[in-house]
């Protein structure tokens, strides 16, 4: 019972002791950025390799969403992607990472780029324009980055998986490496229209991960996807489709399968 007194104790005077502890590594740092097309403000993370500060190296920059869940347990909604402990860790080639915090209730509607009938949404062209037009623009002029369409790629699972999809479509002369982790095709059919009606970039690689214990219907989705980006002239050795026997839709079947994906993403087209 004094032990138990104790520690009720320790929580009330330290009530950061409840709390997840922060992971983040000091590579990491965060600003906020105006984001017009969404009539918001964002908080953006940036990852910067180790040795930044001690080059003059040129890097590559990938895009990623919902920031909160990329690099910090104590801000992941259901554990981390541990982006920035791979990166700190791993001997391939180092990139940028930019991440954009979701906003919140807006999340749905600005990580889908068609609406629902059900849950609604839609506003993910805007969200895309900003990070083509106001956040990639910000980026190159603050920081050494390999600007061009060969070196910036964006990412992201789920509904952010889905808006990074849909990006590739909408501008392939902006984002050539596409990672895309467990995708809410199923949000709406349009974004097969996307595909059948835009251009594939010669250069474009598509790593496409699912679990086959997500949903009933996201081994078909996946596949049909595949076959759809085959048959508009996608080349098959631009793309991997993995599916994991026992991946389930949570941040574990992501953070365990980012390092590959970034691997294969990371390499050049011709090697």
């Amino acid at each position: 019972m004094k032990n138990l007194f104790s520690i009720i104790l320790l929580c009330l005077f330290c009530p950061a002791l409840l709390m997840a502890q922060s992971t983040l590594s000091k590579n990491v740092k965060t600003f906020e950025i105006e984001a017009p097309q969404l009539n918001s403000h964002k908080k953006i993370w940036i990852y910067l390799p180790a040795n930044y500060e001690l080059d003059e190296q040129k890097y590559p920059v990938i895009y990623m969403h919902d920031a909160q869940n990329v690099f910090d347990d104590s801000t992941a909604y259901a554990g981390e992607w541990n982006v920035d402990e791979f990166l700190d860790e791993t001997n391939l080639e180092k990139a940028i990472i930019v991440a954009i915090e979701h906003g919140g209730d807006e999340r749905i509607t600005e990580l889908t780029p068609y609406s629902n009938e059900k849950y609604g949404g839609g506003n993910g062209k805007k969200y895309v324009d900003f990070i083509r037009s106001t956040l990639k623009p910000h980026i190159d002029a603050s920081y050494r980055t390999l600007e061009d369409q060969a070196n910036t790629g964006i990412f992201g699972s789920s509904l952010g998986a889905l808006i990074s999809f849909y990006a590739a479509f909408e501008y392939p002369e902006v984002f050539s490496k596409i990672g895309v982790f467990s995708p809410s095709f199923w949000f709406s059919e349009q974004i097969y229209e996307k595909v059948k009606n835009s251009e594939i970039a010669n250069n474009q690689k598509f790593y496409i991960l699912a679990g086959k214990r997500e949903s009933d219907s996201m081994v078909e989705e996946v596949n049909n996807m595949k076959d759809l980006l085959i048959s508009e002239g996608l080349q098959p050795q631009n793309m991997i489709v993995k599916f994991v026997e026992d991946g389930e839709h949570n941040e574990k079947l992501w953070r365990e399968n980012f390092g590959e994906a970034y691997k294969w993403l990371i390499e050049p087209i011709n090697k």
